[in-house]
């Protein structure tokens, strides 16, 4: 039996609760001079810092995850207090952290770091510290860096019993809005133009849907190295460990419109790993245009991300639009040497969504973009995609990662590299038209009585030289399917979107509910002028096709 994790989304939202919301406000660009930001608080009493210092690097951090990894694993010990391991939702979204004791809030930098407090879920500390001139202290907690007001907390009993969960960063192009933040687990999370928060990303991925229990790998401790004036990036480093693996990250973090940041990963396992999910990504889908079977909500669409995107080595652009299944589904999009992969949100169209609270519409796109690894690229492997069934959109429900085709083994040390993109805009896009939309529904044709059942699909394209054809130009639809017989394959211009609308039917033979695999793309005179489009579709039973007819 399959055993899977259905993310808490709640959980992650608990960043927003936190005071995160700020971050949907719009802000400066990168290029806003500094005279003219928003000026940073002053008069700040800053953070407490240990006086005992160490030598750090990220060379050091290697050596010490290669060092824990040739040790026995040690879950982290729980001992919260119970006034904090009690707190509801609400009290706990109530402990603030003050602007005014942020890390380098007494400096004149472009970067704060705030804290995010145990408690409720976030029940182990994280180790924190900072790095000045190659030398790293430790971050004393201080309950005076929090505000306990509309908690029900009382500050004076909370010095021996509190600490760090995560953290948030914020930059001098907007102080009220975070950029960055990391909490629970492995998992972090950052905003691009629309200053809105969505999917999440995580440090690594073990054995997400296998038939054993998935492991939560979690960054233990995190070094914060102290930006020089006028950067306009941060640098941050975490150390994860976990009962399978160990591993040493550096993140370069660059604040922007789209907002970059540069991940090195170097990871220790300790065992053999079934499957390892390197760059992965977490969302969000609970019903969107192409899949309505969870689609109770008065609101049309509701989802973080509507698709899949993949640019192979080979130089194909594939994409695959999420579903919310009824059972979990493993998708692998073998490859070699990928170009860039990424989880992306297309539909910005508001009246899609009518969602005037937590607005859908704005969640960033996510793109990875391979740098380097164990032979220079990623070598051999394959995109993974894994959508597990949710009722509703408090879980993060779908995962997307790079699993390498070389078995992992203890003893070995895996060298990764690559750029997140986090935005609206992302850094590359198919040269070819691109999908816009994904419908289906009952086939056959409408007034006349159906002596089979069949499934129809649409496919919409925009982009690419398909603004320049006539409508009469002769353009191919080119499906292909595992099973069954294709039907009434056509394609036409459609002014009112601008593109071209590929049509066609599915009818099979047999009663299998086995998934359909379907590709389509348009060509003309043997000429793509498509991404190539990919899609799952999984059959109703016999009972209820009988209904349809």
């Amino acid at each position: 039996m399959m055993r899977f994790k259905s993310w808490p989304h709640a959980l992650l939202l608990a960043v927003s609760a936190l005071g995160v919301g700020a971050a949907t406000s719009a802000a400066p660009s990168a290029a806003t001079p500094a005279a003219t930001r928003p000026a940073a608080p002053t008069g700040a009493p800053g953070m407490r810092t240990a006086a005992a210092a160490e030598a750090f690097d990220y060379a050091q951090l290697k050596g010490q995850a290669r060092s824990l990894a040739g040790q026995p694993y040690q879950a982290p010990k729980s001992n919260l207090a119970p006034m904090l391991a009690d707190l509801t939702y609400d009290q706990y979204n109530n402990i603030r952290a003050r602007q005014d004791h942020s890390l380098w809030a007494d400096e004149a930098l472009d970067f704060h770091i705030q804290f995010f407090h145990t408690g409720r879920g976030f029940t182990e500390n994280v180790r924190m510290y900072e790095v000045r001139n190659g030398q790293a202290r430790a971050i004393l907690y201080d309950p005076a860096m929090f505000d306990y007001d509309r908690s029900g907390l009382d500050p004076a009993k909370l010095r021996d019993k509190g600490g760090f969960a995560g953290f948030r960063l914020q930059s001098s192009l907007n102080w009220k809005a975070d950029v960055t933040a990391f909490l629970g687990a492995a998992y972090f999370r950052a905003v691009g133009d629309t200053r809105q928060y969505g999917l999440s990303a995580r440090g690594a991925a073990v054995d997400t849907a296998t038939d054993h229990a998935e492991e939560f790998p979690r960054f233990v401790a995190f070094w914060f190295e102290r930006p020089a004036k006028g950067s306009n990036s941060v640098t941050v480093y975490a150390l994860m460990d976990s009962v399978s693996l160990t591993g040493a990250y550096r993140f370069v973090i660059q604040p922007a419109g789209t907002q970059i940041i540069d991940v090195d990963a170097a990871l220790y396992p300790r065992k053999a790993i079934e499957r390892l999910g390197l760059a992965p990504l977490t969302s969000m889908f609970q019903n969107g245009e192409n899949d309505r079977r969870v689609a109770n909500d008065w609101r049309p669409e509701i989802h973080d991300s509507d698709g899949l995107s993949i640019w192979t080595g080979s130089g194909e652009w594939i994409w695959r639009p999420l579903t919310n299944p009824p059972n979990v589904r493993v998708n692998s999009f073998l490859d070699e040497n990928p170009r860039g992969f990424g989880l992306l949100l297309r539909d910005r169209n508001w009246d899609h969504y009518q969602d005037d609270n937590v607005y859908y519409d704005r969640r960033p796109s996510l793109w990875i973009e391979p740098r380097s690894g164990p032979a220079g690229g990623w070598g051999k492997g394959a995109v993974q995609l894994v959508e597990i069934p949710t009722p509703d959109e408090t879980s993060d429900n779908i995962v997307a990662y790079w699993n390498p085709a070389e078995p992992v083994k203890p003893g070995t040390e895996l060298l990764y590299s690559y750029r997140m993109y986090w935005g609206s805009i992302m850094p590359v896009n198919p040269p070819l038209a691109h999908t816009v939309a994904t419908r289906t529904g009952i086939g056959g044709t409408v007034g006349q009585k159906r002596n089979s059942f069949s499934w129809h699909f649409t496919v919409d394209f925009v982009g690419g030289d398909l603004a320049a054809l006539l409508k009469d130009s002769e353009v191919e639809t080119v499906v292909t399917t595992s099973r069954g017989t294709l039907e009434h394959v056509t394609a036409h211009q459609v002014p009112e979107f601008g593109g071209w609308r590929a049509l066609f039917e599915v009818r099979l033979s047999d009663d299998s509910v086995e998934p359909v695999d379907l590709r389509c793309f348009l060509r003309i005179h043997g000429r793509p002028l498509t991404e190539t489009w990919i899609y799952q579709w999984l059959p109703p039973p016999p009972r209820e096709r009988k209904l349809m007819m």
